[in-house]
């Protein structure tokens, strides 16, 4: 198994995104599974892959650290690619992921790829937590399509009130905050939410973005 895709992905669909998993749990996690669900109900089907580092996971079930940036962008890369080719240019294409999934899909679109339509960030790693020292920002100016970051207000790689210090962040189309969720967009104990309720209004915002970005 090397990608998953959703039911009425192919020919046909008007919206495609290429989500990509983060650092720690591949790409059907709960979290991915639900994320990938939600995003079909709002009409934007969807392909899942794993890095090269997880597809090792994957076979021999020992944990690895992630490859280094050029593997991954690589293979995403070649998932671009590969969606074109199936789908065609007609159909409008996102690629985006969850935590370094997501910042990968960013990296990407600092490049002249004009297969790609716009990126979504799910939890994006603005920082290690605790170290507001390393940020990891300064691509963002260069990415040349839309771009939507979805973050729970608690989490510790980026916090409301850490992002308003850095002003504007350039390249960052609109970022949507998720109220009271983690990096996993987990909400507190006291709130009525749950977990998936946060990541189905993380899809909704991602519709929403694309009918006002894309069209």
């Amino acid at each position: 198994m090397n990608r998953i895709t959703t039911k009425s992905y192919g020919k046909g669909a008007k919206v495609v995104m290429i989500l990509a998993h983060g650092a720690g749990a591949p790409m059907d996690s709960p979290f991915m599974d639900q994320l990938s669900a939600d995003l079909a109900v709002q009409g934007i089907e969807n392909l899942r892959f794993e890095f090269p580092y997880m597809v090792r996971r994957r076979e021999d079930g020992r944990k690895r650290p992630p490859d280094r940036q050029p593997v991954l962008l690589a293979a995403f890369e070649d998932q671009v690619s590969r969606v074109r080719a199936e789908l065609g240019n007609d159909v409008r294409l996102l690629i985006g992921g969850k935590s370094m999934g997501g910042r990968m899909a960013s990296l990407l679109a600092c490049e002249a790829l004009t297969a790609i339509d716009g990126v979504v960030c799910y939890g994006y790693p603005f920082h290690p937590p605790g170290k507001l020292d390393r940020w990891r920002i300064a691509h963002l100016s260069e990415v040349k399509v839309p771009l939507l970051v979805v973050q729970g207000t608690r989490d510790p790689f980026g916090k409301p009130a850490e992002l308003e210090a850095q002003g504007v962040i350039s390249g960052i189309t609109r970022l949507a905050w998720l109220e009271g969720g983690d990096h996993d967009f987990q909400p507190t104990a006291r709130q009525p939410e749950r977990q998936e309720d946060l990541i189905r209004q993380a899809s909704a915002e991602t519709r929403q973005f694309v009918d006002d970005m894309l069209g």
